[in-house]
């Protein structure tokens, strides 16, 4: 399955190459190279052409690549650029225009290639939109991701009380993932309590937990390179009045959100309908209702006022997450990452969102 995946994916590739009218493709962002040659290791590139595929890595990653990859291999051990240059002059390239991921390369190593192949035209191309919509292979590791997450939050409620240090909590959270097949976080761990929880992301302190803090967290896990990312908010003790109003809005939004997020809606959409259900309070929701989730924790589409996603498509893995933060209050937020269906879209993270108090 993963090698005709791969092959799918190469194909897409393949025909933005020839929109672009491009002899060669250079990959060189690390999630990319991942995502169209299976190969899992760093510190390499990919040179894609119609009729040849190429990896250039260096010792440390031979063997692996040969087990991960059905690339062709260019060991360097020199530099990686001075081999990258060797391997597309020997290419004798015919259209004389190679594609680059102008934003993922360094000015250093663009006026490297201008200087060693003057006659090449280097055309900046974005490659993170063919990763936008995601295969079934996928979903599949997403929804490990998500599942270890899910887990970790059912254990923390166990160890969250006064007196406990945000510090501690955060540190719980992520051994539990990693010994639950995590192999990284998807991100540094959030946990903001009592009026530090209006800091959107408040990593964790040393502060103690207090009777009748808010707590939120906001984590992730990583399975086999594919991130999930969740956030939810509980109070400790009693929940006042004006907690319990300020999280019924936000989780009435987060719900209600997930029916505006599904196929043929903008990435702008979404993000509007939940900032007309918090009317004058939408001024303490200051960052994007959400963000595409995959190989990396943030990347396309993205649910915003300045989203470009004209379209939102069946299988995007997107993340729905409305907060109200109120400086020397508190603030609450409440996540999942969500699939994108034909009508709505759909929890991959399925722990409690209604209020805890424990």
């Amino acid at each position: 399955m993963i090698k005709s995946m791969i092959e799918s994916r190469l194909k897409r590739l393949e025909n933005l190459l020839d929109e672009k009218f491009c002899d060669a493709m250079l990959v060189t962002k690390i999630p990319n190279v991942r995502y169209f040659s299976n190969f899992r290791g760093d510190d390499s590139i990919l040179i894609v052409t119609p009729n040849r595929k190429i990896l250039v890595t260096d010792f440390r990653y031979l063997e692996q690549a040969k087990s991960q990859t059905d690339f062709e291999i260019a060991r360097q051990d020199s530099g990686i650029w001075s081999r990258v240059i060797e391997v597309l002059k020997d290419l004798k390239l015919d259209k004389k225009s190679i594609g680059i991921e102008g934003k993922n390369l360094v000015t250093y190593d663009f006026q490297r290639l201008q200087k060693n192949l003057p006659e090449m035209k280097l055309e900046s191309i974005s490659l993170d939109s063919l990763r936008s919509i995601k295969d079934s292979a996928e979903i599949e590791l997403i929804q490990r991701a998500c599942d270890i997450a899910d887990r970790a939050f059912e254990k923390i409620l166990d160890h969250i009380k006064p007196g406990v240090s945000e510090n501690e909590i955060a540190a719980k959270l992520e051994n539990f993932m990693r010994l639950d097949g995590s192999e990284k976080l998807s991100f540094q761990t959030i946990v903001a309590s009592g009026t530090r929880s209006s800091l959107p992301h408040g990593i964790a302190t040393e502060k103690l937990i207090e009777t009748g803090d808010f707590v939120t967290m906001d984590f992730g896990a990583t399975f086999d390179g594919y991130c999930s990312d969740i956030t939810r908010t509980i109070v400790v003790g009693r929940a006042s009045d004006r907690q319990k109003e300020i999280y019924k809005l936000v989780l009435d939004a987060q719900t209600q959100a997930l029916e505006k997020i599904r196929e043929g809606a903008s990435g702008k959409d979404p993000d509007l309908f939940v900032r007309q259900m918090f009317g004058d309070l939408s001024e303490n929701f200051g960052h994007g209702l959400g963000h595409g989730v995959g190989l990396e924790i943030h990347e396309e589409p993205r649910l915003s006022k300045l989203s470009r996603c004209a379209k939102l498509e069946q299988n995007m893995i997107v993340t729905d997450e409305p907060g109200i933060y109120i400086e020397g209050f508190g603030g609450v937020r409440i996540e999942d990452t969500t699939r994108i269906g034909k009508n709505s879209a759909e929890p991959l993270t399925h722990s409690p969102k209604n209020l805890l108090e424990i």
